[in-house]
């Protein structure tokens, strides 16, 4: 999934023109295709090494991405004041995906999504850790419900869901740390240039594993990693998009029906039956998010009322 939910150029928000259904239907989408490349990147690390189809899905969406962006921005979208910052957010998204590929080929697809909409709450965390931002109790409690919520979702048990779960878990705090450490680059850094740079340190890292292990794909595979790849890059330009021309709080919530687009492929695909685990589970983290993030936008409303 994206790394840049809720990012978007302070200088561009006075700016934008908003339209909530247009913006809501962009993320509808981003979520349904997200879903899909998961899908297909969880069928194809059963056949392929990890670190060839990690960089199919970096390559073919940087491809993607730079034909959407490049013919209005040209390469000055390359220009930046924070280089070093770029590099720590690409090792980290390095790692981050990594896990994610692994936590797929161990769990079920809606186990690993939902493990994933954690991801907030670490964000959370880790704005208190490296922001000096305050928690206080409502914050807190939701941190620990959240994480009781991942908890009912891993099921522990079973060695391989222990150790699935647990790849799924670095990955939702690799996750949050790095979006909590990019609010810093927005103040400099457009969605543009976070999106190619990303992506850029992606393919870089990755291509350079393929001497580790590469298998020549069928015509077929080879179809599938070219258009994950590519629908992966189309749903971050969607993504992006959204946020853009919209309020975050009206738009992200549609993002937690990318849970289920993915219960939906699991079970067509892998025949993954929900559990009532998953489901309870899943509630509880979904609630958490949620009521994060509509906490964060009425402090951030009350703000803009003091100032104005």
């Amino acid at each position: 999934m994206s790394t840049d939910v809720g990012i978007e150029p302070a200088a561009d928000r006075p700016l934008r023109q908003e339209r909530i259904p247009l913006a809501i239907a962009y993320m509808v989408s981003a979520g349904v295709v997200f879903a899909a490349t998961m899908a297909a990147s969880k069928w194809l690390v059963a056949t392929y090494p990890v670190g060839e189809v990690l960089f199919s899905r970096s390559f073919f969406g940087l491809l993607a991405c730079g034909l959407l962006i490049l013919p209005a921005t040209g390469l000055a979208v390359f220009h930046t004041q924070r280089p070093g910052a770029h590099l720590i957010r690409g090792v980290s998204q390095t790692c981050s995906q990594s896990l994610l590929l692994l936590a797929f080929s161990l769990m079920p697809l809606a186990s690993v999504t939902a493990i994933n909409f954690s991801s907030p709450l670490f964000a959370t965390l880790a704005s208190a850790i490296f922001l000096k931002e305050g928690i206080g109790a409502a914050r807190g409690t939701a941190l620990v419900v959240g994480f009781l919520g991942v908890l009912i979702v891993t099921s522990p048990g079973a060695d391989t869901v222990q150790i699935g779960a647990l790849f799924a878990l670095c990955n939702a705090v690799l996750f949050g740390t790095v979006t909590a450490g990019v609010r810093g680059m927005t103040a400099t850094e457009s969605a543009e240039t976070l999106t190619l740079y990303q992506l850029v340190l992606l393919s870089s890292a990755y291509a350079v594993m393929l001497p580790f292990g590469f298998t020549v794909p069928s015509a077929g595979d080879a179809l599938m990693m070219t258009l994950s790849g590519a629908g992966n890059g189309l749903a971050q330009y969607w993504w992006t998009r959204a946020l853009h021309m919209a309020p975050t709080a009206a738009v992200v919530p549609f993002n937690y029906l990318s849970l289920v687009w993915a219960v939906i492929f699991g079970f067509a695909i892998w025949g993954d039956v929900p559990t009532p685990s998953l489901l309870v589970g899943s509630a509880i983290v979904v609630g958490s998010g949620l009521f994060l993030l509509w906490r964060e936008s009425r402090r951030a409303a009350a703000v803009a009322a003091e100032v104005a």
